[in-house]
């Protein structure tokens, strides 16, 4: 029988290939459902989320989803020089949940979350949490993913002063997050229970 060869870089491509699984966008993205049934992990951060923001899943999964299309390492496209060039980038936005760095650090000085990365779906979905409960305090419906991702983009100062109005193309965007949320929340409401009872059979 053929000796079995050790070869060294094994368990750092297992590790790759474990970390590409993990960060892989979800087959079925039009589905809550379906995403927190492939993606387990996110599931559960989307309820600690809810637990300690009071943000719902399907909000949070619908900012998620217009934000960065699901994709960990997603970043704005490049400017054009001279219309055809690859320039800087139009902001620092990063990640699940495209935090700017001075928001992100916001966040982690808030929390404590001093390791918290915007590539991580974990800290995205704590991060989105924790800027819509600064809009609960201002009285914003937990449900009206509109309003929350107006002021998500604008801020809470520019939602106050409408800045938004000024965007059409903004406001037709935070109508379609809106859309999402709606649509993943009546998915959500057939799955709640099963994902629920089957929350505690995952590692």
């Amino acid at each position: 029988m053929k000796k079995f060869k050790y070869n060294p870089l094994l368990p750092l491509i297992i590790i790759f290939i474990i970390q590409s699984c993990a960060t892989k966008p979800p087959e079925s993205p039009d589905n809550i459902c379906l995403i927190f049934k492939e993606k387990k992990s996110w599931y559960k951060a989307a309820i600690r989320s809810e637990k300690r923001w009071k943000i719902p899943p399907y909000v949070l999964m619908s900012i998620v989803y217009q934000e960065s299309s699901f994709k960990a390492d997603a970043k704005p496209d490049r400017e054009k020089l001279f219309g055809f060039v690859p320039w800087s980038r139009p902001s620092s936005a990063v990640g699940y949940s495209q935090a700017l760095k001075e928001t992100w650090t916001d966040y982690k000085d808030e929390t404590g979350n001093t390791r918290a990365n915007r590539k991580n779906f974990n800290d995205s979905a704590d991060f989105i949490g924790w800027y819509a409960s600064k809009g609960y305090y201002q009285g914003f419906d937990q449900t009206d993913a509109r309003s929350l991702y107006l002021a998500y983009h604008e801020g809470y100062s520019g939602f106050k002063n409408k800045s938004y109005r000024q965007k059409q193309w903004l406001i037709n965007v935070a109508d379609r997050v809106q859309a999402r949320s709606t649509k993943y929340q009546k998915q959500y409401w057939g799955c709640a229970e099963e994902l629920k009872k089957k929350r505690f059979l995952f590692f």
